[in-house]
């Protein structure tokens, strides 16, 4: 958080878990910053450093993980879409404009919020996220590099709202900021946007960032969301985390590369989807590919493959609105129970290809639906949770236990009343 000259403010800018990163990148190499961030360290610091313009082979392991494959058709014959015509605002540190399959990719619109002597257009970018999110989305495709978006013809405008997280950036004024970051949401919102990107997280519900997401919704823009990470924040509860919980966006968090969901996450009733996070093949500023997060998986990055999906479904389906697409996701989701969320991975692991050729309807099983009545359509309303892999140590066996004790004590005490009363 940025310092600000009111006390509240400033006590607020010293909090655990105030819009912190969801991983944090400065040109592959490690990153440390004092308290607020957790560094996220690349395969290799050669690979991905600035100058370096190495070519890693793809295709992203994402795309097997959700089930995608971009050069093939959805089920229903149609031409799987590219993203083309959608425009994905990303909101974040900036995204190097300098990149080859990034070049071309780029909207009217683009801007830096702060103005600490980098590009005053917000096409530069020194700490490197919000550059590694745009090639996750909309990399172009090239024989010199692995790397390919999941919507690769969709449109960006990056709206540089931070510097960085460490305590000088903060200090001067050029760290995250909730009310930085409502002002560039509804400067998205504004351009037109169909899909806003905010790879960013912050335990303070703040009343200025509520409204810009509403605000977004409502004029037709989703806004997709980092549900959180437990390295990047002091606040490790498993709590909401904003604007990803906020009615009208969509909370995402990571799985590893088995779709699992780990402790490394935030997770909580906020949740509503999951995507892949670990092993993440992208752009790097200054640079040429790179895989981040290698050893753990990162909400930021699944925050991006989320996004990608959901302008897919944006050019599919221009006229279902950001409800309609974030249903879409939802409803189809790999899950265990069709009709259960739970808080480790919401509705599951988001299925690009399934959420494109479903045809809801009443009997489309999963969360409410905007299409339909489909109150009739579950079989099950038990909630399930997802086991955290590595499994973390719990007493579910004993809770078990006391609960069937005590519901043979309250069966006993209910006979013995009622042949109480028949004396």
């Amino acid at each position: 958080m940025t310092a600000h000259p009111n006390a509240r403010r400033a006590r607020r800018t010293r909090r655990a878990g105030s819009l912190v990163l969801a991983s944090a990148i400065a040109a592959g190499a490690l990153v440390t910053t004092p308290d607020l961030i957790a560094p996220v360290r690349a395969v290799a610091a050669e690979e991905c450093g600035v100058g370096v313009m190495a070519r890693l082979p793809g295709p992203p392991s994402a795309f097997a993980a959700m089930g995608w494959t971009p050069q093939g058709t959805a089920g229903t014959g149609a031409t799987a879409p590219t993203g083309a015509g959608i425009t994905v605002a990303i909101v974040d540190s900036g995204v190097d404009v300098s990149r080859p399959q990034l070049a071309a990719a780029f909207a009217p619109g683009s801007t830096s919020l702060i103005s600490d002597g980098e590009r005053p257009d917000g096409l530069g970018d020194p700490q490197g996220h919000g550059t590694a999110l745009a090639g996750i989305i909309a990399a172009r495709p090239s024989e010199t590099s692995g790397v390919v978006g999941i919507a690769p013809d969709a449109r960006i405008v990056s709206l540089r709202i931070f510097r960085g997280t460490d305590e000088e950036s903060t200090r001067a004024g050029y760290g995250p900021d909730a009310e930085r970051l409502a002002k560039a949401i509804r400067s998205a919102t504004d351009l037109g946007a169909q899909i806003i990107v905010v790879a960013l997280s912050d335990d303070v519900d703040t009343p200025a960032l509520r409204d810009a997401t509403a605000d977004a919704a409502a004029r037709g823009s989703l806004v997709v969301a980092s549900g959180g990470n437990r390295g990047t924040t002091e606040n490790t509860d498993d709590t909401p985390r904003y604007p990803a919980a906020y009615p009208g966006a969509l909370a995402v968090t990571a799985v590893d590369p088995t779709g699992l969901p780990t402790a490394d996450s935030i997770h909580g009733p906020h949740i509503e989807v999951a995507a892949p996070g670990q092993d993440v093949l992208t752009t790097s500023t200054g640079g040429g590919d790179c895989r981040y997060a290698p050893d753990a998986p990162s909400s930021s990055f699944a925050t991006a493959y989320a996004a990608g999906a959901a302008a897919l479904l944006a050019e599919r389906y221009p006229d279902e609105g950001p409800d309609g697409w974030a249903y879409r996701l939802q409803a189809t989701a790999s899950r265990s129970n069709p009709d259960a969320r739970d808080d480790q991975v919401g509705w599951g692991v988001i299925r690009p290809a399934e959420a494109l050729d479903l045809r809801p309807d009443s009997t489309t099983r999963g969360p409410t639906s905007p299409f339909a009545d489909t109150s009739d359509a579950a079989f099950a309303t038990s909630s399930t949770r997802v086991t955290p892999h590595p499994s973390e140590p719990g007493n579910a066996a004993f809770v078990t236990a006391i609960a069937v004790v005590a519901a043979g004590l309250v069966s006993l005490f209910g006979l013995g009343a009622i042949l109480r009363r028949r004396r």
